[in-house]
């Protein structure tokens, strides 16, 4: 297909070119007679056009630009100077004019292989910069551009696409990194945290299993440590699945409303078993704001809060909850007398599997926070923590009112 292509197309400018210059003779006041003869002596230079150009072709298939540039002025001078000879030969101009029309010729015969050359060149470094940016993208250096080629509108526009096509390739293969980090992490914090309660299961069933253990109490303090190793167990496979079903947009499309003082109650509820055993106390402050209605997603929400200021307060701690609603805007905040946050670590917190315990210590595998800013995030709304170490934490959470 592809020669045919080129036959039909050097045939085409052939005739286009003989039709031409039967036009020119008409114009110029041939008569019949001598258009008749114009188009014989126009029959072999069309022959000869055909052939040298399906030859130049042929031959130019592998050539460089600048090659191709030079042949296309070169075959042009020459068919040129061709009908000019026929035309001199036939007696349709005098020697004379032939003479002038040939050195004309001549000049425009240089004048195009410089500007042939001018183009050639251009657009070779053009090619040049381009191979050279896809040869670094190919080893691996992503930062690779073209920039400015100012080459024509064609080969610029293949340079923006490179460059488009890099930055896509490197947007790509750093979220692939990211997601490999994050799989490693969730990997290395998942089983940390399934090993350390199932270890204490295993070691607590084993006691039991063997009769080590007979004691009526002791057998009942075991049930309570196998019963809050399997309450560990169960939250952290609800953060994991909760985390990975999370959708922004079905968040943000539900229409169920809640009260606040219920959403509270409810978060409260669920850590009141860990609070009463470490002797906390667990206040809640919520004014006027307790009949507004919010999203059943809080709970979570406040679960998750109430959870960590729970867990990093010392004995004889307290945990207040507090709530104000103006301007459209709730606006809630957990407090604890904790250990507080670092300042190093306090732009982290809110990262899944971020732990600023380097030994893993404490339960969790570091989800809970990270849970409760997409679901804050999702419901349109701002989630924050303060902290000084050694004088504990606040988390304040903002979130527009919408109608129940």
């Amino acid at each position: 297909m592809g020669s045919l292509r080129t036959v039909v197309l050097v045939v085409a400018v052939a005739a286009v070119g003989a039709l031409g210059t039967l036009a020119v003779g008409a114009v110029m006041g041939m008569d019949g007679h001598e258009l008749a003869s114009l188009a014989l002596a126009l029959v072999p230079v069309a022959i000869v056009t055909i052939v040298a150009g399906l030859l130049a072709s042929r031959l130019l298939g592998r050539a460089s630009i600048a090659q191709r540039f030079v042949a296309v002025a070169v075959i042009a001078a020459a068919v040129a100077m061709a009908n000019v000879a026929v035309l001199s030969m036939q007696m349709f101009v005098s020697d004379h004019d032939a003479t002038l029309v040939t050195v004309l010729l001549l000049y425009a015969v240089g004048t195009g292989l410089a500007a042939a050359f001018a183009i050639a060149r251009a657009s070779t470094d053009a090619l040049a910069d381009l191979r050279a940016t896809a040869d670094r993208l190919a080893d691996g250096d992503l930062d690779a551009r073209t920039g400015r080629l100012d080459a024509g509108p064609e080969i610029d526009a293949l340079g923006t696409a490179l460059d488009r096509m890099a930055e896509r390739l490197q947007l790509a293969l750093a979220n692939e990194r990211a997601a490999e980090r994050t799989r490693r992490d969730l990997i290395s914090a998942v089983s940390h945290d399934l090993r350390t309660p199932l270890a204490s299961l295993r070691a607590m069933v084993e006691a039991l299993d063997d009769g080590v253990v007979t004691d009526p109490g002791e057998i009942r303090r075991y049930a309570t440590e196998m019963r809050r190793s399997t309450e560990q167990l169960v939250h952290l496979i609800d953060d994991l699945f909760e985390l990975s079903q999370l959708d922004a947009g079905a968040i943000a499309a539900e229409t169920r409303r809640a009260r606040l003082v219920d959403v509270v109650a409810s978060a409260v509820d669920a850590i009141g078993p860990e609070a009463t055993r470490k002797r906390l106390v667990v206040a809640t402050d919520l004014g006027a704001a307790g009949e507004t209605p919010c999203s059943p997603r809080l709970t979570r929400v406040l679960q998750n809060l109430l959870s960590n200021a729970v867990r990093h307060t010392p004995a004889d701690g307290s945990v207040r909850i507090t709530a104000a609603r103006a301007n459209g805007r709730l606006a809630l905040a957990v407090e604890d007398t904790g250990e507080g946050i670092a300042p190093e670590d306090l732009p982290r917190v809110f990262e899944p599997f971020f732990r600023a315990d380097p030994a893993r210590s404490g339960a969790g595998a570091g989800l809970g926070l990270a849970l409760a800013k997409r679901i804050v995030d999702a419901l349109g709304g701002d989630i924050r923590a303060e902290s000084r170490p050694s004088a504990g934490s606040r988390f304040a959470v903002e979130l527009p009112v919408r109608p129940s």
